[in-house]
Parts: structure tokens; C-alpha cells; sequence
């Protein structure tokens, strides 16, 4: 039942598509993650994700579409959906996703980071 600051946490680390678990609840990790440049492209069988732009901004890639989420904004991705998220600039993003999920779904490479740290 503590408070968490977000600014703060995320004023503790600068690496990029490195997520941090900063809260659970209900089978699900709360992260925080800053993206800059092209992640994978990838999906996930059997969980959805959802992408909360705290600042910046970045784009969600779909083979047929691309949708840009900015600051305040926040975008669903449907279980089973290819897609890419790709910043220009820095842009930190909070993720709600189930605590089983791999970051790079059915792909593994570079990217894939198999134990999360908290902070």
C-alpha cells in the first residue's frame, strides 16, 4: 500500500526496451520502459498488452497500419496482433501485461529480456 513515483523511478535507469516491474496486482506487473529506435516486430499468442505514454511519443506498427500514441495516451494490442512500437526520440511508456508475458513474444533475439528486474 505504498505510493510510487514515477518520475523517480524512472529517473533510475536510462537503457532502452528494458522494462522494470514497479507494481502487481491481479496476475499482472505495472512497467516502466523507455523506447528509442525500432523494437521487433513480434506478437503473443494468449496475452493482450497495453502501452501508456507518460512523456514522448512513439508509434505502434501493424503490418496493415501504424498508429502514433502521444503523451497521455495509451493503445491496446490484441493478443495474437503483430506489431512494432518505434520512437524517434525517448519516449517512457508504462506497460500493463500479464506476469508470464516475454517482452519479445514468439520472437527471441537482442531484445528478449527473460528476468526483469524491480525497482
Amino acid at each position: 500500500m505504498n505510493k510510487v513515483n514515477i518520475d523517480e523511478k524512472l529517473s533510475l535507469f536510462s537503457e532502452h526496451w528494458d522494462p522494470k516491474i514497479v507494481g502487481e496486482l491481479n496476475g499482472q506487473y505495472v512497467k516502466l520502459v523507455k523506447f528509442k529506435g525500432e523494437f521487433v516486430w513480434h506478437k503473443h499468442d494468449n496475452e493482450d498488452e497495453m502501452f501508456y505514454v507518460l512523456k514522448g511519443k512513439f508509434n505502434m506498427e501493424y503490418r496493415d497500419k501504424t498508429v502514433e500514441i502521444n503523451e497521455n495516451e495509451f493503445v491496446i494490442v490484441p493478443k495474437g496482433i503483430e506489431h512494432r512500437p518505434v520512437a524517434a526520440e525517448e519516449a517512457s511508456v508504462m506497460l500493463f501485461e500479464p506476469k508470464e508475458i516475454l517482452n519479445t513474444g514468439d520472437t527471441r533475439n537482442e531484445f528478449t529480456k527473460d528476468n526483469l528486474q524491480a525497482i
